[in-house]
Formats: structure tokens, C-alpha cells, sequence
């Protein structure tokens, strides 16, 4: 896009970036440093669109972070959200609102809008493109977790639960991990969940998500799961991560699930990606125009990172092991039952 180049160097930004990771973080990066006349590459593994595993809401994020990256019009027609219900194997502990309604849109459909805005303002995304985590001036790693021998699987499929659901945002824990509903554009409802790997439980697509659910005490899900229309090739799994922060590489410049993720149960990694965006931004900027040096930039965005996402990943840890710890669920279950359970103040706690 010629206007964007003349923009670049009236503005002194000639300094190209390249951002290996085309998912939420990377892409609405790329968007907001193109609109600030950055010169920036794209590399992507995949290819769009595309199912991810993902729980498909956006809690958390206000509209001045949408607006700072410039993709808040795209949510102009995603699903509001307030009304939600925590279940445990089978069985209502709590029925709330969030304060602010979540934004739900697939990943399929989210992935697709980013990576079009970022070519419509002259940004080159290259897809099926491989590279390494290896440092370098200019170059950001938003390539996802860094496969790791890790104790958990997600699996996540779209199905037709319309007339299932109680609430806008559902989350069903149980003895080996947690299941988040939740509505999606065209009547699809995103079944997200994380388990810990149980070499066990056998099936293809979303029967093995099926069976996990099972073995955790959620049979009546289950069996809705099954007896439900299935989105064509919805289906996606991942393994072999840890989380909370990542394994850092000397000098790499890091964004997104390859700095740090937040256990899913809190719903708060779509807006963390989008946050993690956001705070990139200037020290990025700064690099581009010649105002400071790479590593500077680097070791800044480093620190404004980890001040912002400290206290959300720390409690979110915590509470990750009492919801997966049979005590702590009995002791969430008998709060929820006398109407004590302090939702609103967890909920500000990850946020």
C-alpha cells in the first residue's frame, strides 16, 4: 500500500519488524504497528482460517485496548455474554453475571478478520512459513507455548448445544480438569476444555474430548456432546505445554502463550494476547524510529509484561490447583451452596 510507506517515512519508522506467530497476540500487533507506518512481516506456520484450541471469549480487556491496537470494530457483531454458571460433575455451584459482557467470537472467524485488516493496511503475511526461536534485532516470537513434556491436553470442539445451555458462559469442572461452554457466531457453542493426560481414554476427535469429560465426572455433558451436531472439522487438541510463564531464550523478544499463559479456567487468555499486544507497542515503535536500541526495547517490554500480568498469573496458579484438587472442590462446592462463594472478587483477581 503506497500510502503506508510515505506514512513510514514521514514519521521516521524505516526500521522493519518481523513477527513470527500469527495468532491474537502477533496479528493485532502487526495491525496496530502498521497503522503507526511500521514496516512489518508476518510469518505464520498455519494457514487461515483455522480451529484452535481456544475458549472463544474475550473478559477483561477494556475498549481502549481494542482501540489502541485499532481492531475494535471487528467485535462490532460478536455474542455479548453476561450471564454465567459453574458446575462441578454434574452438579450448580453458582450462577452469576459478569460485571462487563464478554465478547465471544471463534477463533476461526477472529484469526481470518485480523490477518485481513493487517493486509488491507499493507502489512506481508507470509502462511506456511517455519522458522526458530532464535534472537535478532527486529524479530518478535509469538509462535505459541514451546513444546514442552507437560501434564495436560486441551481439546476443543463446536457443537449445537443451543437448547443445552443455561447460561452464556458455562464451566464444568471435574476429577481431572475443567470444561468451558461457550456461544460462538451461527449457533455454535465452543466446548474448550483442559485435562490432565490420561493415556486411558481412547476415541477420535470429539469422542475422546467426549470420554474425557466422562472420566472426570461430567456424564451428562458428555453425553450431550455426543448426541449433538458437530462442527466439521472444529475439532483441535494440543499437548505438551506447562503453564504459567514459559522457559525464557537469552535475548529473544517474546509475546503472547510463548511469554506466559494463564490457566483457561479464568477466560482470560484471549484479553491477555491482546494486552500483551498493547504493551509492546511503544517500546516497539521507539526501535523502529531509531530512538533506542533493540535490547532496550526487548528488556522494556519484558518488564511492563511481567508488572502487568504478575498478580493474575500468580492467584490464577492457586486457584488452578484448588479447582483440581478434590478438597478444594468440596470446599468451593459447600461456599457455592451457601451463596458465599466470592465470585466477583476471584474474578478481579485474574483480571
Amino acid at each position: 500500500m503506497a500510502g503506508s510507506g510515505s506514512r513510514a517515512r514521514m514519521a521516521g519508522l524505516t526500521k522493519e519488524l518481523t513477527i513470527a506467530g500469527g495468532g491474537l497476540a502477533g496479528l493485532s500487533l502487526a495491525v496496530a504497528l502498521r497503522l503507526r507506518g511500521v514496516p512489518v512481516t508476518v510469518l505464520e506456520a498455519g494457514h487461515y482460517p483455522r480451529h484452535r484450541v481456544c475458549g472463544e471469549f474475550i473478559s477483561g480487556v477494556g475498549p481502549e485496548t481494542l482501540e489502541a491496537l485499532g481492531i475494535s470494530d471487528l467485535f462490532d457483531d460478536a455474542k455479548r455474554q453476561r450471564s454465567v454458571l459453574w458446575c462441578g460433575e454434574g452438579r450448580m455451584w453458582h450462577r452469576n453475571f459478569l460485571p462487563v459482557a464478554a465478547l465471544g467470537i471463534s477463533r476461526h472467524e477472529l484469526d481470518l478478520r485480523l490477518s485481513s485488516r493487517f493486509l488491507e493496511l499493507g502489512g506481508e503475511l507470509r502462511t506456511g512459513y517455519r522458522c526458530r526461536p532464535v534472537p535478532a534485532d527486529g524479530f518478535v516470537w509469538a509462535g505459541g507455548r514451546k513444546a514442552r513434556t507437560g501434564r495436560w491436553v486441551g481439546l476443543k470442539c463446536h457443537a449445537r448445544l443451543g437448547d443445552r445451555m443455561e447460561a452464556d458462559l458455562e464451566m464444568h469442572s471435574g476429577t481431572n480438569g475443567y470444561v468451558g461452554l461457550a456461544g460462538v457466531e451461527d449457533g455454535w457453542v465452543n466446548v474448550c476444555g483442559l485435562f490432565r493426560i490420561d493415556e486411558t481414554r481412547r476415541g477420535r476427535a470429539e469422542e475422546l474430548l467426549a470420554s474425557y469429560l466422562e472420566g472426570g465426572g461430567n456424564q451428562e455433558l458428555a453425553n450431550a456432546l455426543r448426541d449433538s451436531e458437530v462442527r466439521p472439522g472444529s475439532f483441535s487438541s494440543v499437548a505438551g505445554f506447562e503453564l504459567g510463564r514459559q522457559v525464557a531464550v537469552a535475548g529473544l523478544c517474546v509475546l503472547g502463550d510463548a511469554e506466559s499463559m494463564i490457566p483457561p479456567f479464568t477466560g482470560n487468555g484471549m484479553s491477555m494476547a491482546f494486552q500483551a499486544a498493547e504493551t509492546a507497542i511503544e517500546p516497539l515503535c521507539q526501535w523502529a524510529s531509531d530512538r533506542i536500541a533493540w535490547q532496550t526495547a526487548v528488556n522494556q517490554l519484558k518488564g511492563r509484561l511481567r508488572q502487568r500480568f504478575r498478580r493474575r498469573l500468580f492467584v490464577a496458579r492457586l486457584l488452578h490447583r484448588v479447582l483440581l484438587d478434590s478438597g478444594g472442590r468440596s470446599f468451593l462446592r459447600n461456599l457455592g451452596a451457601l451463596h458465599l462463594l466470592p465470585f466477583h472478587p476471584m474474578l478481579s483477581l485474574v483480571r
